[in-house]
C-alpha cells in the first residue's frame, strides 16, 4: 500500500497524530507522506488517517 497527500491538504495533522509512521507535516505547513510502502503493521492506522481527513486529502491504495 501507498500513501499519498493532495493540494487540499490544510494541515491540521490529524494524519500525523493518527499515524505518524506514515505521514507528517512538512515544511510547507502541509502533510507529507512516506514515499516507501506502508509497513503492514500501520496500514490500519493509515486506513484510519484517510478517512478521517476533515477535507479528503488522503489516499491510501
Amino acid at each position: 500500500m501507498k500513501a499519498t497527500v493532495s493540494e487540499e491538504c490544510i494541515g491540521c495533522g490529524l494524519c500525523e497524530g493518527t499515524c505518524p509512521e506514515v505521514f507528517s507535516i512538512g515544511d510547507e505547513g502541509t502533510a507529507v507522506a512516506i514515499e516507501e510502502d506502508i509497513p503492514e503493521e500501520n496500514e490500519d492506522a493509515a486506513k484510519e488517517a484517510e478517512e478521517g481527513c476533515p477535507v479528503g486529502a488522503i489516499t491510501v491504495e
